[in-house]
């Protein structure tokens, strides 16, 4: 039995990393909304994750007593597969820095933010934690996930041999306000719902995507990951590591033809099957967060309906993130 304890005081010293990323900044929100004000923030210009010194002395000079490890370079299917020692390399340095400096500096507690990419390409489904290593990776994104899952393995050995309370979340495919929108480098989703914004308002009769449409994709919107996060938070004993999903997938055609629809893109849809599809499926088994009273609140029409209005924003302002 995980037990909840007080929450955290709202003095409490907080840091947290990647606050300008979609994760982050739902972390933001939701801290700001629970009262917490001693957040602590730096933008990539201001700390360099993967430069060890830089990472101490921010330790050293703030002293965090909560880390939150939402910094990650992230990517869909072809960022992954054109910038492999990039994602690795990025990713498993920061995390090490990150985690080690915790340790080091006696942080009360880290929780480090991975993926449902960590899990093997034919895990039974829905996946559980513990078919983790148990099979091959999906090679699209294999070099992520060995950084994801490295990550996962300091904070669970970290704790194991030095007791502190250093711990993970593994969430589903994400989506929400201040996601990337490149339409190479980012995920599907928000793709899709630029592709299909665009495509309309060129009236242009047909779009073309990767793959068969036969995909399973789970999503989940950040800012139900956020709520699930600032449970975890106050857990007094948590699991080494826990997923976070909705616990319901869509065929990635479906996804189509529902974004498709919340855009006003009333074109054909076609299919390049020469184009990979990635993983057949992948959703994961939520029931260990959802057996401690957490619940996603948005269900996925309506969170890509909210993702839209916050797009045309963001677009109108000058803000759309297209990295």
């Amino acid at each position: 039995m995980h037990e909840l304890k007080k929450n955290l005081p709202l003095s409490s010293r907080i840091y947290v990393a990647g606050h300008r990323g979609m994760v982050g900044s739902a972390l933001l929100r939701a801290l700001q909304a629970q009262g917490y004000s001693n957040l602590i923030v730096r933008t990539r210009q201001e700390l360099d994750l993967c430069d060890a010194p830089s990472v101490r002395s921010f330790f050293d000079q703030e002293k965090p007593q909560v880390v939150l490890i939402a910094a990650a370079r992230v990517g869909g299917i072809h960022a992954n597969a054109t910038y492999p020692a990039e994602f690795l390399h990025e990713n498993l340095a920061s995390a090490h820095h990150l985690i080690h400096e915790s340790y080091l500096h006696h942080v009360e507690r880290v929780i480090f933010l991975g993926s449902s990419c960590i899990y093997p390409r034919e895990a039974p489904q829905p996946m559980k934690e513990d078919c983790l290593l148990t099979s091959p990776l999906e090679s699209t994104n294999e070099a992520y996930a060995i950084a994801k899952i490295a990550g996962l393995k300091l904070c669970q050995f970290y704790r194991k041999q030095y007791g502190v309370c250093f711990h993970s979340a593994m969430p589903t495919n994400l989506y929400g306000p201040g996601d990337n929108y490149h339409l190479e480098n980012s995920h599907v989703l928000p793709a899709l719902l630029r592709r299909f914004h665009e495509a309309k308002e060129k009236n242009a009769s047909s779009v073309t995507l990767w793959g068969s449409g036969r995909s399973r994709r789970e999503f989940l919107h950040v800012d139900d990951l956020a709520s699930a996060l600032l449970l975890l938070m106050n857990i007094e004993n948590p699991p080494d590591w826990i997923n976070v999903g909705s616990g319901r997938d869509v065929t990635i055609r479906e996804l189509a033809e529902t974004i498709a629809g919340i855009t006003g893109f009333n074109g054909r849809l076609e299919w390049d099957t020469t184009r990979p599809d990635g993983t057949l499926r992948k959703l994961m088994d939520s029931s260990k967060l959802m057996n401690l009273g957490w619940q996603p609140q948005l269900d996925l029409e309506s969170g890509i309906k909210d993702t839209y209005v916050d797009f045309l924003d963001s677009q109108t302002k000058g803000h759309l993130r297209m990295i």
